[in-house]
Order: structure tokens, then sequence, then C-alpha cells
């Protein structure tokens, strides 16, 4: 049996005649780029998070960007982040010419740890009567990750946050649709700080046929500053008073995410369903005390989505030979990711080593991503679970 790693054919093939009608009327009326579709989108977005402004942009990557760039971040600034997550995170706090300062993770979530951020602000850090400064930089903001579809411990983060007087940037790329039991009452992901984003890459869970992204935010001043920001800072046209960039949403994308978003709560619903029978299929097969599965220590029977299973990501010993095992049986896996951030060569200059952070460090030796999308079937998950089982009995 062959179990790929993500097969989207059956998303697409049922949703083929709609997206066909959207993407041919966009033809129709020439509208391409910043048109009703992307507009009717952004709407729809605020009313499935609850946000007050939306703004869709090219891409996950450039949502952050525009944010950073649009709050004046840069030369001389820090961004506190997480070194496990995409690349991307950091590398738009370099790009506008900022020092990542990144902080561990929890050993059980992936998320970024509060009790680590804590540890550096308060030894790291000195709080003047304005500022947060790390050697000499002004502390700008902190990004935390809601990594694979779980949130962060945002009670904690915000906390520190107000503590320290830093905005808060989500990064809820892998996470749309996820829910936190915060302490003032239930809260979406991407809407606990001052702005928040998500990436419509074709693989995560509400996707696009090519690079797509959104912002989200409750301040208006800023949304409105995003919205100049995405097409070149200009406003009115040809006129510019800030540096922006070509951020802006494709018409095209918005009409197929706009198909595609009144399926997301089933879909969710679907990789809990799938992420329950495997937590059943690995304690049948008395796997539970060989590898570590899933966290959702948010779990609550008043909210629904605690997780959303972007990656249905377990810990496993030998966790490289398991993979090869796998790979001959045509299961799919990943490795997200092989190194943490401070480890990677373009990082060199800031000066950390192996050792830093180490629960990044082992999370990239032991995690792999097994086969997870709402129409995977039980049979398929019996098959890896099987074959995970026939590795560790050698």
């Amino acid at each position: 049996m062959r179990v790929p790693l993500l097969d989207l054919g059956e998303q697409h093939r049922a949703l083929a005649a709609p997206i066909r009608e959207q993407f041919d009327d966009v033809l129709r009326t020439n509208r391409f780029i910043l048109g009703p579709r992307v507009e009717e989108f952004e709407q729809a977005i605020c009313r499935h998070t609850g946000a007050q402004f939306a703004i869709g942009v090219s891409s996950g990557t450039d949502a952050l960007l525009a944010i950073l760039m649009a709050l004046g971040v840069g030369r001389g600034d820090a961004v506190v982040t997480t070194p496990y997550t995409f690349f991307a995170t950091a590398a738009c706090i370099a790009r506008v010419g900022a020092t990542p300062l990144f902080v561990d993770i929890d050993a059980k979530t992936f998320n970024l740890s509060p009790g680590a951020l804590e540890e550096f602000l308060r030894s790291k850090c000195t709080r003047t009567s304005v500022d947060t400064v790390y050697e000499g930089k002004k502390v700008r903001a902190i990004v935390p990750v809601h990594l694979f579809g779980l949130c962060c411990q945002m009670d904690e983060i915000r906390a520190l946050a107000e503590t320290f007087r830093l905005p808060i940037i989500e990064d809820a790329a892998q996470a749309i649709g996820a829910e936190y039991p915060s302490r003032s009452g239930p809260e979406q992901a991407s809407t606990m700080g001052l702005a928040g984003f998500f990436s419509f890459y074709p693989s995560k869970n509400l996707g696009a046929a090519g690079d797509a992204g959104l912002i989200v935010t409750n301040d208006e001043a800023l949304a409105h500053r995003l919205r100049v920001c995405r097409n070149h800072g200009m406003e009115p046209q040809y006129f510019h008073h800030m540096i922006g960039g070509n951020f802006r949403l494709d018409e095209i994308q918005a009409a197929i995410l706009s198909v595609k978003l009144p399926h997301l709560d089933e879909w969710s619903a679907r990789r809990r369903a799938v992420a329950e029978v495997y937590r059943e299929e690995f304690s049948r097969a008395g796997l539970l005390e060989k590898i570590v599965l899933p966290s959702d220590p948010f779990r609550d029977p008043g909210l629904r989505n605690t997780h959303i299973y972007h990656q249905y990501i377990i810990r496993a010993p030998n966790r490289d030979a398991l993979r090869e095992h796998l790979r001959r049986n045509e299961i799919g896996s990943a490795i997200y990711y092989p190194l943490g951030l401070h480890e990677q060569k373009c990082f060199e200059y800031l000066g950390h080593k192996r050792g830093d952070f180490p629960a990044t460090e082992r999370a990239t030796s032991e995690t792999l991503a097994l086969p997870i999308y709402p129409e995977l079937s039980p049979k398929a998950q019996c098959f890896v679970v099987d074959k995970i089982a026939e590795f560790y009995a050698r």
C-alpha cells in the first residue's frame, strides 16, 4: 500500500467545479490583483477569526515582512522568536536589518517556552523607562510560532510581553482555525497579539493554488499602514510615503481560498479524527512506550480545535532509520526541521553554538512527520502503524 505524506487530489476533485467557475469568472472580469474577491475573502476571514481587519498578501513570508516594515523594525532593533520553526520566521527579521533573538522551545509542544522566554527577558535584557534592550539593540517584538497547528501558551507569553512592553506578532502560518482556551475565554490563533498572519501555501490546512497569505489585526491604523505597505507603500497612486513591497494577493488565489474556506471546519474535524485513530492504533500496537505522540495540552470539551494537526509529529528513537524503513514501504514522512535556525550557516554571525538550545536540538534529531490529511483512511493509518511496529520489533 502506498501512503503519501499529503494527498490533495480528493479535495481538489470535490471542489473542481466551483473552483473552475471562480477561475473563469476572474478571467472574464480581468480583475487580477486586489479586486473584489480579495476584499470578500478578507471579510470572510474576519468573520472566521473574529478579527476586525484582514489584509490579503502574497505569502506567509511576505505577511511577516510587511508587518515588520509597517512597524518600522530595522537596523539597531531585535525581535524575539523560536529557533525551531520554518526559516522564513527568522529570515524576515534579518531581512529588515534587525537581529533575531532565539529562545528555546517547550519539549512537549515544540512551541516557544514561556519559561525560557522569561529567563531570557529577565536575565539578558534591560528594561528602561520606555524600552527593552538587548546588548544595545531595542527589542521591538515577540514572534511566537503556533507550530504544527497548536497554539503557544499565550496567557504566559502575553503577561511577559506586557511586563516588558513588547508587541506580539503571531506566526499562525500553520494554525488557521486553532483555538486557545485563554483565561478570558476561547481565542483564535492570530488574534491574540498586535497582529497575526497565515500562510496559504498549497500544503497548508487551507491552501491556495500557489503562494498566498493574510494578516489580521484589531489595530485600525496598523491595518491601514499594512494595506499601503503591500502595494509598494503607495498612497495615492505614484506617491510613496513609506517603502513597502509588492505583497499583493492575487484575485485568483483569493477566489480559490473563498471556495475552500467554508470547508475548513469540516477538514479540521477530519484531521482530529485521523489523530485519534493514530492514538488508538499506536496504543493497540504497544508503541506508546517507544514513541511520543503529539501533545494537546489545551484539550477542552468546550473547544473543537485546540490542535488542528497541520502536521502529525512523533518523537521516535532511531528516527532516520525508521524514516528509511517507511520509505521502503512507500509511506511518506518528513523531518520538520533537520536543523535549529541557530545552526543554519546564514545565521553563523549570531554567534550561537551547539548546545545553546537543547530542546530544539533534541527535537531536530527525534521528530518525524507522519501522513495526515482529511481523507486519510483508517486502513492506511493501520498500515503506517503496523510498519512502525515492524521496525521496532526487529
